[in-house]
């Protein structure tokens, strides 16, 4: 169901936050430190396990891709709760931690992308436009 994909994302958000809790009690700061993005990719990983082990059905995949295409959305959300002042505050630490990140997800999604084969581009181009033929008709 749906609704289990819902049900893992809010397991990753828990372990996420906690463990982005964590990371800021270990760095000296007083805030959660990356809490959302470790969430989103312990839903990846997930994800990407259960798939492997073939434990994924069809409908509860459909609601883990509903969540990864509402990422943006949820991390500028969440970062609107963090106290950002207070890392600021907490020395260049954080600073550098959140520069790091950036750097760091600006290679994977440039990696990620320079993977992709234009063949497997397009035949998801194709099932999109078929799948929207089919929602039209």
């Amino acid at each position: 169901m749906i609704i289990y994909g819902t049900a893992l994302l809010a397991l990753c958000h828990l372990l996420g936050i906690f463990l982005g809790d964590l990371l800021g009690q270990l760095m000296g700061v007083k805030t959660n430190v990356g809490g959302v993005g470790i969430a989103m990719l312990l839903l990846i990983f997930a994800r990407l396990y259960l798939q492997h082990k073939q434990w994924m059905p069809a409908l509860t995949e459909r609601g883990v891709e509903y969540w990864g295409a509402m990422y943006i959305p949820v991390v500028v959300a969440m970062a609107a709760q963090q106290d950002v002042v207070a890392a600021l505050r907490g020395g260049p630490v954080a600073v550098l931690a959140a520069l790091g990140a950036v750097l760091i997800c600006a290679c994977a999604i440039s990696l990620i992308n320079r993977m992709e084969k234009p063949e497997a581009i397009a035949a998801a181009d194709d099932t999109l436009n078929l799948a929207k033929e089919v929602h039209h008709a």
